[in-house]
């Protein structure tokens, strides 16, 4: 008879199979995360000059339509050089 077979699980096996359940589905969570994390561009580098502009702009002393000025000048530039307008 087949019931018979279960007797031969011992104590760990309660113990083996949750935890590698949650391996199993913590390895399936990993990977979906990285997948995600994966398709994302790396961000530009700023150069030294976007970044005072971007802090004037945080501490308020340039509005918005000035700061985006002032960085498309640098972008057309190429931020080396160049007296903008």
């Amino acid at each position: 008879m087949m019931w018979g077979q279960y007797d031969q699980f011992s104590w760990w096996w309660f113990v083996i199979m949750p935890l590698s359940m949650l391996a199993f589905w913590g390895l399936v969570a990993w990977l979906i995360v990285a997948v995600v994390r994966g398709n994302r561009p790396a961000p530009m580098p700023r150069s030294e000059a976007e970044t005072i502009l971007a802090g004037r702009y945080a501490r308020g002393e340039i509005d918005a339509d000035e700061y985006h000025r002032r960085l498309d000048d640098l972008h057309t530039t190429g931020a080396t050089g160049g007296t903008g307008s």
